[in-house]
């Protein structure tokens, strides 16, 4: 499949196929949706990874979609389509249907790319469609391979959250990479769900803090929730001598929770004080394995609310204090809430998380300069976002590109 976009535009000459695993998974097999994947349903992550043309020198499509064959066959998962239950509980059917590749061409250098420095432009380099349970032909994974004027190359991730979470992801991509450079792959991956279906012997009483439910807009029972305030992505980054500023400024705290607490206090300030966000969301995860299964088991999900002092007028310190000691984990809660709204209570039975309250997410550990293409290339510069993000907003605490790597944009986390 090509599609119709003209030279034109900036990517253009979009070409479509499938690559589904090297070896079959065998029939009626099927992945049970845990209550966590569930509430995370909405939402998906996307990485962006830039390499220098040496990376992808002598390359072809092919070359790049070899190794996915044999990766898939570790992540048989990736390959399913959704379905539903009699009692409408989605579940994968893990059919072998395939993750989408998408290949491209750009005018633009990957330079002239990169000092644009405007996120939303890279939408054009993750070739993504909403899942459409009802349909049960939309990928849970999209791989885009962009080609720049200078011989550049770009890869973009579009994943499903339901089916991981974004150190799943990159583990996912970071896989095929070491394939690609001729590692052997492992014989098998861990598993990490321990029972999907959770049950739970009481209902709540009310919603949790960290969740909201939404109503879907109708579109052919697409998995996409409306926004009602204009959003737009945009990243910022921290060199670690500003990191280090900030640290000793808010007496020593870790650097997730000093970007988060100098994000929330900015944010609260231009808000006004009717709706300064008093209680925020922390995602975190304790994953701790390079060979695992994709899951949003290990998922951590906090409140912490400032009752004390309104964020705008806090202390940098006594916020940065307050994230790292006063958490509420909601996690089981969430689940809990999850599991419960199969009853017929007449509301909705969709849930967001990222965006719900103002979310911070905390993925300074995840290994995104770990994807390697020929010659053992790192990328100049890797990023995540999250769509699918309510009004109130999400931020991402990345990495920065490791000491000594070239970048093409400023060294540091953010």
């Amino acid at each position: 499949m090509v599609s119709t976009a003209g030279e034109n535009a900036a990517v253009y000459d979009v070409r479509l196929s499938s690559v589904v695993p090297a070896s079959i998974t065998g029939e009626d097999k099927v992945h049970e949706l845990s209550n966590m994947d569930l509430m995370l349903k909405l939402h998906y992550v996307k990485g962006i990874y830039f390499f220098r043309s040496g990376a992808a020198r002598g390359l072809t499509i092919n070359d790049l979609k070899k190794p996915m064959f044999e990766c898939l066959a570790l992540y048989s998962t990736l390959s399913g389509r959704i379905r539903k239950s009699e009692d409408g509980r989605p579940f994968i059917k893990c059919n072998d249907s395939g993750v989408r590749i998408a290949e491209a061409k750009c005018s633009k250098t990957l330079d002239e790319w990169l000092a644009f420095n405007d996120d939303s432009l890279n939408d054009q380099l993750i070739y993504s469609q909403f899942l459409a349970p009802d349909a049960g032909f939309t990928p849970l994974v999209f791989v885009q391979f962009t080609w720049f004027k200078c011989g550049g190359i770009s890869i973009g991730l579009s994943w499903a959250h339901i089916v991981g979470d974004a150190f799943s992801a990159s583990h996912f991509i970071n896989m095929w990479g070491q394939i690609l450079t001729g590692q052997v792959p492992p014989h098998h991956l861990d598993a990490h769900n321990p029972k999907n279906r959770k049950k739970f012997p009481s209902p709540l009483a009310k919603v949790p803090l960290s969740v909201q439910r939404v109503l879907l807009e109708s579109d052919g029972g697409h998995w996409l929730i409306p926004n009602h305030r204009k959003m737009r992505a945009h990243s910022f980054h921290v060199t670690p001598k500003q990191l280090n500023r900030l640290t000793e400024e808010a007496k020593l705290a870790k650097p997730f929770e000093v970007i988060s607490a100098v994000i929330w206090k900015s944010l609260a300030k231009t808000s006004g004080k009717a709706e300064e966000p008093k209680v925020v969301t922390l995602i975190s995860s304790t994953w701790d394995k390079e060979n695992g299964l994709p899951s949003n088991s290990r998922v951590i999900i906090s409140t912490i609310e400032a009752a004390e002092a309104p964020p705008a007028q806090a202390d940098l310190a006594d916020l940065a204090r307050l994230i790292a000691r006063k958490q509420e984990d909601e996690t089981h809660l969430v689940e809990r809430v999850m599991y419960q709204k199969g009853s017929d209570d007449g509301e909705s039975r969709d849930f967001i998380l990222y965006g719900a309250r103002l979310t911070f997410v905390n993925l300074e550990k995840m290994n995104i300069y770990g994807l390697k293409m020929s010659g053992h290339h790192q990328p100049v510069f890797a990023s995540y976002s999250v769509s699918g993000v309510g009004d109130e907003g999400a931020v991402l605490v990345l990495p920065g590109p490791p000491p000594g790597t070239e970048s093409g944009k400023d060294e540091g986390e953010g």
